[in-house]
């Protein structure tokens, strides 16, 4: 029987940054995503992006995109915004993980 390989898993790690808008986080995520230009930068276009694929070669090459913040700044927030945002990666492929803070 052949060996199951284990997923293979993108980490952005954005602790130790605060994010005091949603563009801030844009511009942190969208070199590490593979973001194209004309990307939307709103919640929808990165559920489609993390979900469906065909938006970014390098989220389509891993399994599963997991990005960890401080939970300070916009991730404290319990804006519609930033509640839409936790939900574009509120799938099997992605994960948000807002970490207290020490």
């Amino acid at each position: 029987m052949p060996k199951k390989t284990p997923p293979t898993e993108l980490v952005v790690d954005l602790r130790g940054r605060s994010f005091d808008t949603l563009d801030e986080f844009w511009d942190a995520v969208a070199g590490p995503l593979g973001l194209p230009e004309g990307f939307g930068r709103n919640p929808d276009a990165l559920r489609d992006t993390l979900q469906a694929g065909g938006v970014s070669e390098v989220v389509d090459s891993y399994d599963v995109i997991v990005v960890h913040a401080d939970k300070r700044g916009i991730f404290a927030s319990r804006d519609h915004e930033t509640r839409a945002l936790r939900t574009a990666f509120a799938g099997r492929r992605s994960q948000l993980l807002a970490h207290p803070l020490s």
